[in-house]
């Protein structure tokens, strides 16, 4: 008895019904679509801020050391302390090394200029977008991926501008120096200074170096000279010598285990410290694969990095709170003013004897139904907004993790149930003398 008349209640006033269940369905659609992209947006937002360049720097670890004796700093000198370069490609063997999207080495070397004007200047040796290998794991790596921003102005193969598609306007024809060659980039600053164009030699140390690019960064770039790591090795007479090292890495935001010192952690934190991509806990294993080194986060992006990301799921927090805390108020009513108009029936039914229990119990019941409905059919809408976001914001799709499912279900069914709640209450203290009347 109890199914046919929750049935035959549900049935009537479809318009009002409607109404509930359309305020149920968007509600659950906009919690449905940010949660699943605040629970998947974490790598996506990591790189695509990625592109504001590297957030680790590694040096060598007699930078770090500060030595005082009777007041007299006895430091070792910055440009006496070196980085293997062969063991860089050992960052590719770090638990998270897919985490690692790109590293470049850098050696600044001072050099001096051939011409009427000799002057000094600061030449940088680095990776460009060097092919490397680490076992069986073949990549490339360099200032094209660790700093996205430097802009590069060079002549194609034929002379011609860039034009897309063709073999011969590769970055390395179109002003990207090879890795293995001894051309330049030049500073547009001091391009400008020494009246030199892309395609003009220029004497460097003694040797005449081809510029094949003019290299625009905003900074100190501007007015140096950039070359193949090799290059300012040989310049500098050290074969393999790294001065520093940017890395770019995938991180998560900081919490309380990610600050703590792991010294003074027990095993199972340490091994849960240890296997979260923390910057920090990606810093210690950085030392651990490169000999005497000293690895730590440049704060000003990783901070930042963190921060956006945190604001950025707080955002998304508010709009799902908003747009459930509005469905349940369309949903109360629209339930109060179902209730109100039914308050004849409700008035009969307790004159024939039931009790407050069995009349809540239907209505509960009719915005259990109507919950459900509204869950499913928010879900499936929530989902293809999901899936919308992600290819119109980060141009890859969002997933939809199953068990996202029962919860949207049971979030439909509280917000239903919130807003349900006071006109239920109210029916149930209808005296039914006044509501057989027809009176509140």
């Amino acid at each position: 008895m109890f199914p046919r008349i929750v049935y035959e209640s549900f049935r009537r006033q479809a318009r009002r019904k409607l109404l509930a269940g359309i305020a149920i369905t968007l509600g659950v659609a906009v919690a449905t679509a940010m949660i699943a992209v605040a629970t998947d947006i974490g790598d996506k937002i990591n790189r695509e801020l990625r592109s504001y360049g590297a957030n680790l720097v590694v040096t060598p670890q007699e930078d770090t050391l500060d030595v005082e004796v009777g007041g007299v700093n006895l430091k070792p000198p910055s440009d006496g302390a070196f980085l293997n370069e062969a063991d860089l490609p050992k960052i590719r063997g770090t638990f998270w090394h897919h985490n690692i999207v790109g590293f470049s080495p850098m050696l600044p070397v001072t050099v001096k200029l051939g011409g009427s004007s000799a002057k000094d200047v600061t030449l940088v040796g680095t990776y460009f977008n060097k092919p490397l290998s680490f076992g069986k794991d073949d990549f490339t790596t360099g200032v094209k991926i660790t700093h996205p921003w430097w802009k590069v102005k060079g002549k194609c193969g034929d002379g011609a501008p860039p034009r897309p598609g063709r073999v011969e306007d590769s970055p390395v024809a179109c002003g990207w120096p090879d890795d293995n060659s001894e051309n330049i980039l030049l500073g547009e600053r001091l391009a400008t200074k020494l009246a030199k164009n892309p395609g003009d030699t220029l004497e460097v140390a003694g040797r005449q170096l081809t510029i094949s690019g003019i290299l625009s960064t905003g900074a100190a770039e501007d007015d140096q000279i950039v070359a193949p790591l090799a290059l300012a090795q040989q310049i500098l007479g050290k074969p393999g010598a790294v001065r520093r090292v940017y890395v770019s890495a995938l991180t998560k935001p900081p919490d309380a285990l990610a600050v703590r010192d792991p010294k003074t952690m027990t095993p199972e934190v340490y091994d849960r410290w240890y296997c979260s991509p923390y910057v920090e806990s990606i810093a210690f294993q950085l030392q651990e694969v490169i000999p005497h080194s000293h690895a730590e986060q440049i704060r000003q992006v990783a901070q930042n990095e963190g921060t956006v990301l945190s604001r950025i799921k707080g955002l998304m927090l508010l709009i799902t709170f908003a747009a459930l805390f509005a469905s349940a108020l369309a949903v109360s009513a629209a339930m109060a003013t179902a209730i109100y108009e039914r308050r004849v029936e409700v008035g009969l039914m307790k004159a024939l004897g039931a009790g407050n229990l069995a009349v809540s119990a239907i209505f509960f019941a009719e915005a259990l139904l109507l919950a459900l409905v509204g869950g499913i059919a928010g879900f499936s809408a929530g989902a293809l907004l999901a899936r919308q976001i992600g290819h119109s914001i980060f141009n890859s799709q969002i997933s939809i993790e199953p068990v996202l499912f029962p919860v949207i279900l049971a979030i439909a069914v509280f917000v239903t149930f919130a807003g349900s709640a006071a006109a239920i209450r109210r029916a149930v203290k209808f005296d039914p003398v006044f509501a057989l009347r027809g009176e509140g």
